[in-house]
């Protein structure tokens, strides 16, 4: 077998990963991109409410979809295009949350995928302060123009699987992930008329049943106090949580004013088993940021005294990355619920 696969990027209307408006897939052959398609959709019904957070970072708008299929109507030609390939994302367990929860809002069936999480490969492969997705197609030669298109993230996420496969010399994704001792991870097959729902759609029903048409679920953003974020205690990692999750065995420390109080995103981190920590020491290996950081911050240089710390750590060659909260809540499956735009 070549170097083939499929990367995908969804992009949601809200917080909830059920909610796709947009898909991009690029189709690889030998290591080159040989297809690609895209789509713009309604999210599922009961769950198409756009939040005005999602539409100011991906530019779509509730007119523009209006009247398109919803995402379980046009899965078929998604699934189609995919076929039996191995599935890329960065930050795969985000897209294929994506997937599960859309098709179990639907009350459709959705079928097992194989998939590499290009986050994690970057991570092995690059050394950067960010592995956010502009970061590392950059360091792939792929660098990003419209980032949160889905067509070109979807492109960008291919390039960097392809880079990474040529630096370790792989000629296919089992002997790229064979060569630096990774297994491939895996998504079953799944009906919700008979199987449990995942964790992410039943927070989205409850939250439905409170009285929230968009479905949304999490914490409100809280406003600003002076004085610093309680830590709270440090939860010990889950040993049970996946291996193949991007936080799992990092060392995570929180910074700034986050939308969700400091002790829940320390519980979230360690149940997906990550060890958080209340400074950056030799120990840490991702830093989360708040105060409405982007990763594009790091070279305007508004950033915290934990952030420029960590800089300086990475400098010195500390395996160290800093991810923004929104890339975080993506991770751990919550996100801020919406607000009034």
């Amino acid at each position: 077998m070549g170097l083939d696969f499929t990367a995908i990027d969804f992009e949601t209307a809200n917080g909830f990963r059920g909610s796709p408006c947009a898909v991009g897939l690029s189709k690889v052959r030998g290591g080159v991109v040989v297809e690609e398609a895209s789509w713009l959709m309604r999210p599922p019904e009961n769950h198409d409410a756009f939040d005005h957070h999602n539409v100011r970072i991906h530019g779509i708008r509730p007119d523009q979809v209006a009247g398109l299929p919803r995402f379980g109507e046009l899965f078929p030609e998604i699934g189609a295009f995919i076929g039996g390939d191995v599935l890329a994302a960065h930050n795969a367990a985000f897209d294929l949350g994506v997937i599960r929860s859309g098709l179990e809002v639907s009350g459709l069936p959705g079928p097992a995928y194989d998939y590499v999480c290009t986050v994690m490969l970057s991570r092995r492969c690059y050394s950067l302060v960010s592995n956010s997705l502009p970061y590392a197609a950059e360091e792939a030669g792929v660098p990003l123009v419209n980032h949160h298109d889905a067509a070109e993230d979807a492109r960008a996420c291919a390039g960097i699987l392809i880079d990474i496969a040529g630096r370790n010399g792989a000629a296919s994704i089992a002997e790229l992930h064979l060569s630096l001792g990774l297994a491939l991870s895996h998504q079953p097959a799944f009906d919700p008329r008979r199987d449990p729902l995942s964790k992410a759609t039943l927070a989205a029903l409850e939250a439905l049943a409170g009285g929230n048409a968009g479905g949304n679920v999490g914490a409100p953003g809280r406003s600003f106090r002076a004085g610093w974020p309680e830590e709270g205690p440090n939860p010990v990692p889950n040993a049970e949580a996946s291996p193949g999750h991007p936080l799992f065995g990092q060392t995570v420390v929180f910074t700034g004013e986050l939308a969700i109080p400091r002790p829940e995103a320390k519980i979230r981190s360690a149940e997906l088993g990550a060890r958080p920590e209340s400074r950056v020491t030799a120990r840490t290996t991702v830093l989360v940021v708040g105060d409405g950081f982007v990763a594009a911050d790091l070279r305007s240089g508004r950033l915290t005294g934990k952030a420029r710390r960590v800089l300086e750590l990475h400098e010195r060659g500390q395996r160290i990355e800093v991810l923004s909260e929104g890339e975080f809540l993506q991770m751990v499956g919550g996100h801020v619920a919406a607000t009034p735009a």
